[in-house]
């Protein structure tokens, strides 16, 4: 007998998952609220678990043998030096504890996908073939323990935590109906912004935000007035901050993809059904993630870097579809 497995349970997403309702449906705005702070401030919390299998025995062949081990050095792989505050560590671990803590809740759900679902099969294959290639562009990306999960739940979500914690909500992958080249945009653009360790980054970019402009009110004898532009000033630097992250994912997250076999041109056709999905979301720059117009349109100006990048990628020798739709499948 199958193991159930529900795809409309309510599951929040972690702290740190870069998740959906930004009105992109895809990702969240980052809130670094003293209280995650501290969690991140503090020793180690969780142990990480041994390499899942699906990694170490691919179905696929040897996809390690598609990447050089040796450092790609792509421009899209650069990290902010605001990224090298707090620790990697703690931030990894934090991250693994919160998304164990995801899992636990989707299992107790019967929401949490097995093993032999087909899109579970489908997501982790994806990841093998992408995963060799970050190794080059961020090192400590060999030694995550990485892990890929199906969440049962009718969101439009998918995200990326550091230490390469994945998860894709089934909602994205039924509604929009995702081709594999879609589906490896979207994991592209998610493990960038772990490669590229934009949580930490984030942190950092807070910090010295608030700080700067607390001391400059504290100097001027401001008091109260200066702790509110502080909160203002804050606000829209980290709005502007995280466009700049939504970009570089992007950029790097069409690489990984086409490195790995995967058709770039569908980052344009993710995003035209990411438009259609979201229709009456705010102007860009009220948003803190470019629009969808600006994303396909920096999209296509890289497609002159990226397409060589495919064109001389191993293909993929695995090829799987979207869940049939529930009118169909009734």
């Amino acid at each position: 007998m199958s193991t159930p497995f529900h795809t409309d349970a309510h599951i929040a997403a972690p702290a740190l998952a870069h998740a959906a309702g930004c009105g992109c449906h895809l990702h969240a705005r980052r809130r670094w609220g003293t209280a995650a702070l501290a969690t991140l401030a503090a020793p180690g919390v969780w142990a990480q678990g041994p390499q899942q299998d699906w990694l170490q025995q691919p179905s696929s062949p040897a996809p390690a043998a598609l990447a050089s081990t040796g450092s790609q050095n792509w421009d899209e792989c650069k990290r902010s030096t605001f990224a090298k505050v707090g620790s990697a560590n703690q931030v990894e671990q934090t991250a693994t504890q919160q998304y164990t803590q995801m899992l636990q809740q989707a299992s107790s759900k019967k929401a949490l996908g097995p093993q032999n679902h087909p899109q579970v099969q489908r997501l982790r294959y994806i990841a093998q073939r992408i995963i060799p290639f970050t190794y080059g562009c961020n090192p400590r990306a060999r030694d995550w323990q990485w892990d890929v999960n199906l969440i049962g739940s009718d969101q439009l979500n998918a995200f990326c935590m550091p230490g390469g914690k994945i998860a894709f909500y089934y909602g994205i992958l039924a509604k929009l109906q995702l081709s594999d080249d879609e589906v490896a945009m979207i994991m592209g653009h998610e493990v960038a912004h772990a490669l590229l360790e934009h949580a930490r980054e984030r942190m950092g970019k807070t910090l010295a935000t608030r700080g700067a402009i607390e001391i400059g009110a504290a100097l001027l004898g401001v008091g109260n007035l200066g702790r509110a532009a502080a909160d203002a000033g804050g606000q829209l630097l980290t709005l502007t901050f995280s466009r700049s992250d939504e970009s570089e994912a992007d950029a790097l997250g069409l690489v990984l993809a086409a490195n790995a076999g995967y058709d770039p041109q569908a980052g344009v056709t993710l995003w035209q059904k990411m438009m259609s999905a979201n229709k009456g979301a705010p102007p860009q720059w009220l948003s803190t993630h470019p629009s969808g117009k600006t994303r396909i349109k920096d999209m296509e100006d890289h497609m002159g870097r990226v397409q060589p990048m495919f064109a001389r990628a191993a293909r993929p020798d695995r090829h799987f579809g979207p869940p049939v739709p529930k009118a169909a499948a009734s």
